[in-house]
């Protein structure tokens, strides 16, 4: 195993919130074996992003793609987030990070949102 997916979550006091975001990483897991999938939180939850490109470098993977699940892309996703990735990217020179766009700029998943509204 090469590459990883890192579900990245706000994070909550309440341990239920995580749930959803590890379903995905559950549904990942099963569709894509050949990838490690792992979720990591900003706060209030572990493990941090840090503490999981540790162990993902450490375990020879070479790619790395986070994935922010933020509905809305406030001053975390905006700000928080890549400064913590630029941190990384030089911390582990020899692992590529990649930064994808928050789950909540998909037009596909607003389309499934609004379809979900609807009924």
């Amino acid at each position: 195993m090469t590459h990883a997916i890192v579900l990245f979550g706000h994070g909550s006091r309440d341990p239920v919130w995580r749930k959803p975001i590890e379903a995905v990483a559950d549904r990942l897991r099963t569709t894509s074996p050949d990838i490690a999938i792992r979720c990591a939180y900003l706060e209030l939850m572990a493990p941090d992003l840090p503490a999981v490109a540790a162990e993902l470098a450490a375990s020879g993977i070479a790619t790395v793609r986070v994935v922010p699940m933020f509905l809305g892309v406030g001053r975390h996703a905006r700000e928080d987030l890549p400064q913590i990735v630029d941190a990384l990217r030089a911390q582990y020179p020899g692992v590529d990070f990649a930064l994808a766009p928050a789950v909540g700029e998909d037009a596909r998943l607003l389309d499934l949102l609004a379809a979900i509204a609807l009924g």
